[in-house]
């Protein structure tokens, strides 16, 4: 019996990256350098025939209903401006905030093509995200690729550089709210719009001045980016809206620290340069309207295993492949107290590493 169930798994050398990986934008063609070969989960070809299929509908239910928690909540605060006492605007804006910062994870599932079956869908509704987060989806789509193709293995994948350092203790000052994002944001989309590239390392390996189409791309949705916002903001202001650059243009000035938590879990404190996922990503268990928010990225290492798969059949995949999973802490509290224990310990240990502990291996904690 048991060697029936193992012949009707997918080898794992017969899979492709359309199985597995987003197909990324064509300037990221496979290079010559090699591949890293990770473990995944086995499941059989059916049900990964079945995972992968994305749906229309259920795109819809994702995108839209996102983009409705977003509009019901920049239009409650923009109301309670013209009809309610000022310190109940100022708490709308304040909550308004939370939901645009996970306006990323929404953008980072279009790139993957994964959301919808019509493919023009995932594209139309990637601009509208991408601007919305005043985002640049040329710079995310080659990075991510490269991200989901070398996970953690610097200098290949630059998009997670370990050792990751978070000061805890100080966070709340700017994740609640940070005064100079207005100004930051500005001083580099002013330069993006001037015709400057990324000066970092990564960013140049990414637009190389040999590649002029590439960087062209980049620098026509920058000027796009600020032209469109400022010009929402300017009519907003015209007609006497002041509240719409707080809630719109600027909705990010603002509550960072859930989306924050939620984003930084996915690899913080365990190994780099491993070829199993489980060792390098982190599955945490969340309640449903978390995990609506979140585009259900809280299956991350569901996620890096088979990234075809649409965010919203995550669970699904999860269950098939649960007892091949290392502990799955619950909720953001458990999650951050053993990221914050094993942050204490690398301070003591500057080379240690956590080594999650998988079922039927005994781990070093």
């Amino acid at each position: 019996m048991a060697t029936s169930i193992q012949s009707d798994r997918v080898a794992q050398d017969t899979l492709t990256d359309q199985d597995v990986l987003t197909e990324g934008p064509k300037y990221n063609e496979p290079t010559r350098k090699k591949r890293v070969k990770f473990y995944r989960s086995p499941v059989t070809r059916e049900e990964l025939a079945q995972l992968n299929k994305r749906s229309d509908f259920l795109g819809f239910v994702q995108t839209l209903g996102f983009l409705a928690v977003l509009a019901i909540a920049a239009g409650t605060a923009i109301y309670s401006s013209i009809h309610w006492p000022w310190y109940v605007t100022v708490l709308l804006v304040f909550v308004n905030s939370h939901f645009w910062h996970f306006l990323v994870n929404g953008f980072h599932e279009l790139v993957h093509d994964s959301v919808f079956r019509t493919r023009w869908l995932n594209r139309f509704f990637l601009y509208i995200y991408t601007f919305l987060a005043w985002h640049n989806h040329h710079h995310f789509w080659a990075s991510h690729t490269e991200h989901h193709k070398y996970t953690l293995h610097s200098p290949d994948d630059m998009e997670v550089v370990f050792p990751q350092t978070f000061d805890l203790k100080n966070f709340w000052k700017w994740s609640i709210i940070n005064y100079r994002y207005p100004y930051d944001l500005f001083k580099g989309k002013f330069k993006s719009f001037i015709g400057h590239m990324p000066e970092d390392p990564w960013s140049r390996s990414l637009f190389p001045e040999s590649d002029p189409a590439r960087r062209r791309a980049y620098t026509r949705w920058e000027r796009i980016l600020l032209i469109g916002h400022l010009a929402i903001a300017g009519l907003s202001l015209a007609f006497g809206y002041w509240i719409v650059p707080l809630v719109i243009t600027f909705p990010k000035m603002s509550g960072a620290w859930l989306q924050w938590l939620c984003n930084q879990a996915q690899h913080a404190g365990l190994q780099d340069r491993v070829t199993d996922y489980r060792l390098c990503c982190r599955t945490i268990y969340l309640n449903p309207i978390l995990e609506f928010l979140y585009w259900y990225m809280n299956y991350h290492t569901e996620h890096h295993m088979y990234a075809a798969v649409p965010c919203y059949k995550l669970g699904q995949l999860h269950r098939l492949i649960k007892h091949e999973m290392p502990h799955c802490p619950k909720g953001l509290r458990e999650t951050w107290a053993q990221i914050a224990e094993i942050q204490e310990r690398q301070e003591r240990e500057p080379d240690y590493q956590y080594v999650a502990e998988l079922p039927g291996r005994r781990g070093t904690k």
